[in-house]
C-alpha cells in the first residue's frame, strides 16, 4: 500500500479518523453476508461533505476504491471491501438537519440511525414508514443505497418512495443536489430515483430529504394460525382481491415459528405449518372494521386459530418477534445465508413449495419467511461454511430457488440488493441489454471503476439453471 494517498488523506481528516493497522480493519472487512471477507486498505470517518469531496478527489486521483458502508447490516456482500481500497464510515454524519412540518420533510445525514428517524418523527405526529427488520441497527445512508424494503412495505412502499432529494459525491468529488422539497418535478432525469438502490457504485450520498405523512391514529394486529403452507397463502390473496390493503402481512412457515419462539417466547403456535401475521392502521374505527374483515377471511380459508391483540404490547412483541426471525435462525447453525426473492402474489404458495422441494433436492435446511402481501420472501439456509461438501449443496439450491422466482414472473431480489453475491445472476432478470445499458449508465458516472468496485456487476454471468 503507498502511504502517499494515506498521508493525504489523514491531512483531511486527522490521525484519529483514519485506520490503517490490521487488527482495526478488520471489523470492516465483512458485512452480514458469509464468505466475503476481505481487508481494506484503510477505513476512514469524515465529518462533513467537503471532506468526502477531498477524500473523493485523492481516490480518483490514485485510483483507489471507495466502499461507503453504513452499519455493514449488508445482506447481498453489498459492503465488503473485496477489491481492497477504502471504507468511507459515516459514524461523524450522523445528524438530523431539519424536520419541515410545512413541507413534511426530514433532512439527514447518512449516518442517522432509521430507527432514530421514526421515533423522532413520530413524537410529532409525523411518520417515516419504511422499516427494514434491521431499522434499529442500520443507517438510512445504507437503506437509500440498497433501496430497503420491509414489514410496511404492502401498504406504504419501500425506500425510494419517500426519497425526495439529496446531496450526492460523484467519483471525481463533484457534488450534486437532486430533487428537493417537491411534490412534483420532471425536470430532466429522475436523477433521486437513480441513486436510490445504486448501492454506493454511482456515487456517495450525503445528505437526503424524505417525505413524511401524518402517523396513523391506531393499529390493529392480527396472528393467524394455519396447518397448510397453501390456506395461507389463499389467505393472502383472498385479501389483496377483496380490496383489502393491511399495513403489514407476514408470512412465516413452521421452522421460522419453532426458532422465533424459542428465541421470544411469546407463545407462537409451534405445531402450526404457517402464521400470518396482519396489521392494519389508521382511524380506530376504520382499523378495528378491515381488522375484523380481515379475520373474517382468515377463517374462511382455512385458519385453524386466530388472535387480535388486546394491547399495543401484546402487539409489539408479536411484531418484534417477526423481526428477530434472522437472529432466531442464525442461533442454530454457524453460517446462516438469508435470501432474497420476490414473485408475484399469487405465486406465494407455488414458490414456497418450490423451496422446500428444492431443500429436499440438495438436503439442505431453509425455513422460509417474508413480507406474503408483496410477494417477497426470505428463504434462509442454515449452514456451515466450512463443510465445502454441503456449502456447494447450498448454492446450488439458491441458484434453483433465483431460477425458480424469475420464472414464475419474479426476481432475484426484493430488497437486499444485488451486491456482490447475487451480481452473477442480475442478467437472469434484466436480460443481456439490460445489463449493458445498466454498465453504461455505471461508466458514465464512474469511468475508473472506483466506487463499490465489482458491486451489481459481476466478471461473467453465470449459466441459467433449469428448475424441474
Amino acid at each position: 500500500m503507498s502511504k502517499t494517498w494515506v498521508n493525504e488523506l489523514t491531512e483531511i481528516v486527522g490521525e484519529e479518523h483514519i485506520q490503517t493497522k490490521k487488527s482495526s480493519l478488520i471489523a470492516y472487512s465483512f458485512d452480514a453476508t458469509p464468505n466475503f471477507q476481505a481487508l481494506p486498505d484503510a477505513v476512514i470517518s469524515p465529518k462533513n461533505t467537503d471532506e468526502i469531496k477531498q477524500i473523493v478527489q485523492i481516490c480518483y486521483k490514485y485510483n483507489i476504491p471507495i466502499i461507503p458502508r453504513g452499519s455493514g447490516t449488508n445482506l447481498a456482500a453489498g459492503t465488503t471491501p473485496t477489491q481492497g481500497g477504502l471504507v468511507i464510515l459515516f459514524t461523524r454524519m450522523n445528524k438530523i438537519l431539519d424536520i419541515d412540518e410545512e413541507n413534511l420533510t426530514i433532512t439527514v445525514q447518512p449516518g442517522v440511525i432509521t430507527d432514530t428517524i421514526c421515533q423522532t418523527v413520530e413524537a410529532k405526529g409525523l411518520f417515516y414508514p419504511p422499516d427494514p427488520s434491521s431499522m434499529k441497527i442500520s443507517t438510512i445512508g445504507g437503506n437509500i443505497n440498497e433501496n430497503s424494503g420491509g414489514l410496511r412495505g404492502l401498504k406504504y412502499g419501500v425506500t425510494k418512495d419517500y426519497v425526495l432529494g439529496l446531496e450526492v459525491v460523484l467519483s471525481n468529488g463533484e457534488v450534486i443536489q437532486t430533487g428537493g422539497k417537491l411534490a412534483k418535478d420532471v425536470a430532466g432525469y429522475d436523477l433521486t430515483s437513480l441513486m436510490v438502490g445504486s448501492e454506493g457504485t454511482l456515487g456517495i450520498i450525503t445528505e437526503a430529504i424524505l417525505k413524511l405523512i401524518p402517523l396513523p391514529e391506531s393499529k390493529q394486529t392480527l396472528l393467524a394460525t394455519y396447518d397448510s403452507i397453501e390456506k395461507a397463502a389463499e389467505t393472502v390473496s383472498s385479501i389483496i382481491a377483496n380490496k383489502m390493503t393491511p399495513e403489514t402481512l407476514e408470512f412465516i412457515d413452521q421452522p421460522t415459528i419453532k426458532a422465533v419462539e424459542d428465541f421470544s417466547q411469546v407463545g407462537l403456535p409451534t405445531n402450526a405449518e404457517a402464521v400470518l401475521l396482519i396489521e392494519q392502521d389508521g382511524p380506530k374505527m376504520l382499523a378495528e372494521r378491515d381488522i375484523a374483515i380481515i379475520e373474517q377471511l382468515t377463517s374462511q380459508h382455512g385458519a385453524i386459530n386466530t388472535q387480535i391483540a388486546q394491547s399495543e404490547t401484546e402487539a409489539h412483541a408479536l411484531r418484534e418477534a417477526r423481526r428477530t426471525a434472522l437472529s432466531a435462525l442464525a442461533k442454530l447453525s454457524p453460517t446462516t445465508i438469508l435470501e432474497d426473492a420476490t414473485v408475484p402474489r399469487s405465486e406465494i404458495a407455488t414458490m414456497v413449495k418450490a423451496i422446500n422441494d428444492i431443500a429436499k433436492k440438495y438436503n439442505v435446511n431453509i425455513a422460509t419467511f417474508g413480507h406474503a402481501g408483496d410477494g417477497n420472501l426470505h428463504p434462509t439456509c442454515t449452514t456451515d461454511l466450512r463443510d465445502k461438501e454441503e456449502w456447494e449443496r447450498v448454492e446450488m439450491a439458491f441458484e434453483d430457488i433465483f431460477a425458480k422466482a424469475i420464472e414464475l414472473g419474479g426476481t432475484i431480489t426484493g430488497e437486499h440488493g444485488v451486491g456482490e453475491m447475487k451480481s452473477p445472476y442480475l442478467e437472469w432478470k434484466v436480460g443481456e441489454q439490460g445489463l449493458q445499458m445498466m454498465k453504461q449508465l455505471k461508466h458514465a458516472f464512474d469511468p475508473y471503476n472506483i466506487m463499490n468496485p465489482m458491486k451489481i456487476f459481476a466478471k461473467s454471468t453465470r449459466k441459467r439453471v433449469v428448475v424441474s
